[in-house]
């Protein structure tokens, strides 16, 4: 619901349980009032504290600067007296910079609205809303548009903003952001994730301190180490309960997500295109739109925040068909062979796959040119028929013959020196001229912003998907931008070049998407530094990292469900000892944390022991008892090993709370210690639930019948398993209607 009071100028929206308002201030810029539980449609410009900024004496509103300095903004400005963070930031042809937004008019419109090139939420007009404030400035004779989105059905607001330039001369853009807002400060904390490649996504609870802090990104991809999401919560806050303020970016590319906390303790949250090496020359007549910021309020702790994320992601951002089914179980033969493979041997990994019950075979890379290591031929999407012997239209038929689906590996945004392609055009690289360019797993980036370049990396790749029956395909991206020089831009645009690179990357994914509608796509890079909104437009997947071990992905899926469903992330079953930590986990355990993702494997099948393969066999039948759990309920965290150093657990709990899979994790063992309550959040008070725990001696775990409040408040008991890396997982369903216990 979006409404506007006429008489105190003051716009209010609601989600079905937070309420948001922007007041027209008596000056005319856009000023925030509130953001928080939801509340009634009450003039709350006090909120503001328009009176009470330094030096104002009796007279109300004599000092701009210092009222500029103080009021809660909508889309801060630089250069005219707010000396806090801006969201936008202009030079005009003088190089004069200085910008300021004044409330020109406003629309309300039913349904969302599309930003050409750039992923964007959709709904049905009957579902949601869209606010259009129009402001302006008429020195520069721009216009700036502030969007703001809300939803029936989820607690979020979409935001961003779309600069005109009215005037007969070109302007340059130097910075603008997506959304930005003020907030007094409660003595808050915040969360950000931090990592680097086979460790993402790690939560990082801290207080927020005075001055400037966030996360950034300046490598042309949102990153292993820094995730473009923030949140700001309650001191006390847990999972399950306390205020949680969660903004996340809807991007594939450089970020910035900050809190400044200023003189007046009050905070400032911004979030939106890092602007540094950013500059976009906006000409007379053009415009310029931002990607999409989400704002998340929850009053019932993290655990809110995470459902108001994976609800707006499932229904309004992921529009793959596949987003509803469940997935097929596939199995990559990267960690099986590595470069080391011919037809012969993928053969083999899919006739015993077959029998294990596993539905998919994924080729992975070393297919094409010479590519026997990672020295050469990317850029060469050519069949390597010395491997692929027959061709690869030979093999795929094979494959399905075997009856499973056949996918495989790209990285189309790569070219390597030692390739056919940069030896005819080394000028497809970026790179700056006369200085070396750096190296990162001996490979350039290939300048998909040259459209020359950018078809003939997309045709290359639609070549090889019409040649057979391919199914799947895993994007790949395994290293960052630098050294940005190219002819396809002029000098005065090169501050363009992150942002068209990113618009690139989309155009061509959408192109795939179109051109093969049916196709299953993945995406990846180097692991999950793409792991971002942006992506879940196209794939309705993501390859979460490139760490496959089953207690390092504990914290990894964690951080990576505060803001993503879990039907979005890639997690597969891998061997022991780990490739990537050495470290020997039981293989029950590895499948169980693999549940809770799309579902895989990453192994060598045909070398497995008869009792491994009867747990394949086991996990294939899980998978298919328990996806729509996971796939389409509600995610929650009960326990965290990286805050507790011993057990890990969380839920997937049905939208209508009828069926609950819980996955409890040991991960270090205590000797002659007390056994675990575990209490389960997110169901039925008033119901009975049957409590069992699957693949365990039901003789020792008996099914038990416990009330939802009692699961809630008194919890299950769960032994130690014996030894580290032990797990058990549970399944709870409601019982028949005649065990409905009465409200007293």
């Amino acid at each position: 619901m979006i409404k506007f009071n006429e008489q105190t100028k003051i716009f209010h929206l609601q989600t079905p349980n937070s309420s948001y308002q922007i007041l027209i201030s008596h000056k005319g810029h856009i000023s925030h009032v509130y953001y928080g539980t939801k509340i009634g449609a009450d003039d709350l410009s006090y909120l503001t504290r328009q009176m009470e900024y330094g030096f104002s004496s009796q007279e109300i509103f004599r000092e701009k600067l210092s009222l500029l300095d103080f009021l809660p903004m909508e889309y801060p400005t630089d250069g005219i007296g707010d000396f806090r963070e801006s969201a936008l930031a202009i030079s005009d042809a003088t190089n004069h910079n200085g910008v300021e937004l004044i409330y020109k008019n406003h629309k309300i419109i039913e349904g969302t609205v599309q930003i050409p090139g750039i992923p964007c939420v959709f709904a049905e007009k009957s579902k949601s809303k869209t606010l259009v404030i129009t402001t302006e400035d008429a020195v520069l004779n721009v216009e700036v548009d502030l969007y703001y989105s809300v939803f029936d059905d989820c607690d979020a607001i979409v935001r961003w903003a779309k600069i005109k330039n009215n005037s007969n001369q070109t302007i340059f853009v130097n910075k603008a952001l997506s959304a930005a807002f003020d907030m007094d400060d409660n003595n808050f904390d915040m969360i950000t994730l931090h990592g680097s490649w086979a460790r993402e996504r790690h939560l990082d609870r801290r207080p927020i301190h005075m001055g400037k802090q966030g996360v950034v990104s300046k490598r042309g991809e949102t990153s292993h180490q820094e995730h473009p999401f923030l949140a700001i919560l309650d001191k006390t806050a847990t999972e399950n309960a306390g205020n949680v303020y969660g903004v996340n970016f809807i991007y594939s590319g450089n970020f910035v997500a900050e809190v400044q906390k200023n003189q007046f303790d009050s905070l400032r949250v911004t979030m939106g295109i890092n602007p540094e090496n950013f500059r976009w020359k906006l000409n007379a007549g053009d415009a310029f739109e931002t990607p999409q910021a989400v704002l998340v309020f929850s009053d019932k702790g993290l655990n809110g925040m995470s459902h108001a994320f994976h609800d707006l992601y499932r229904e309004h951002l992921i529009r793959s068909p596949f987003k509803a089914k469940p997935r097929p179980i596939l199995i990559n033969n990267w960690e099986a062979t590595y470069f080391n493979f011919n037809t012969e041997k993928l053969l083999e990994i899919a006739r015993q796959s077959k029998k294990d019950g596993i539905e998919m075979l994924v080729m992975d890379d070393g297919w094409f040119g010479k590519r026997n290591n990672d020295d050469c031929s990317l850029g060469d999407w050519v069949v390597n028929e010395e491997k692929i012997n027959g061709g690869l239209k030979n093999l795929v038929e094979q494959v399905n013959k075997i009856g499973l689906k056949f996918g495989i590996w790209f990285e189309p945004e790569m070219i390597s020196p030692d390739s056919d392609v940069f030896r005819s055009h080394p000028d497809w690289a970026i790179q700056i001229p006369g200085r070396e360019p750096g190296m990162s797993r001996q490979q350039l980036v290939l300048d998909i912003v040259n459209p020359e370049a950018r078809n003939f990396a997309y045709e290359s790749v639609a070549k090889i998907l019409k040649s057979a029956n391919i199914e799947y395909v895993k994007w790949d991206m395994n290293r960052q931008l630098s050294d940005i020089g190219t002819p396809s831009l002029p000098a005065d645009q090169l501050g363009e070049y992150f942002h068209r690179y990113v618009l690139a990357v989309y155009e061509m994914q959408e192109r795939l998407i179109t051109d093969f509608p049916n196709l299953l796509l993945e995406n990846c890079s180097g692991g999950g530094a793409r792991f971002d909104p942006g992506m879940l437009y196209y794939s309705p997947q993501i390859w979460c990292s490139d760490d496959t071990d089953a207690i390092e992905r504990l914290s990894i899926q964690e951080g990576t469900a505060l803001m993503y469903p879990l039907s979005s992330m890639g997690s597969h079953v891998s061997v022991c000892p780990n490739h990537a930590v050495g470290r020997v986990t039981p293989f029950k355990t590895r499948g169980y944390v693999a549940l809770s993702g799309t579902f895989g494997y990453e192994l060598d099948i045909t070398k497995l022991s008869d009792e491994e393969h009867s747990q394949v066999q086991r996990q294939v039948q899980l998978y298919k008892e328990y996806s729509d759990i996971v796939r389409n309920g509600d995610y929650y965290r009960i326990a965290s090993y990286s805050q507790n150093n011993q057990f890990d657990c969380w839920a997937s709990i049905s939208k209508d709370k009828k069926q609950a899979l819980i996955t409890f994790v040991q991960v270090l063992n205590h000797p002659n210690y007390k056994s675990i309550f575990v209490k389960i959040p997110g169901l039925a008070q008033d119901k009975k639930y049957k409590v069992t725990y699957v693949d365990e001696d039901q003789t020792q775990n008996p099914p038990v019948i416990l009330q939802g409040s009692t699961l809630q408040n008194a919890g299950i008991k769960i032994a130690r398993p014996w030894g580290d890396f032990g797990s058990i997982l549970i399944y709870i369903e409601i019982l028949n209607s005649e065990f409905r216990i009465q409200n007293s």
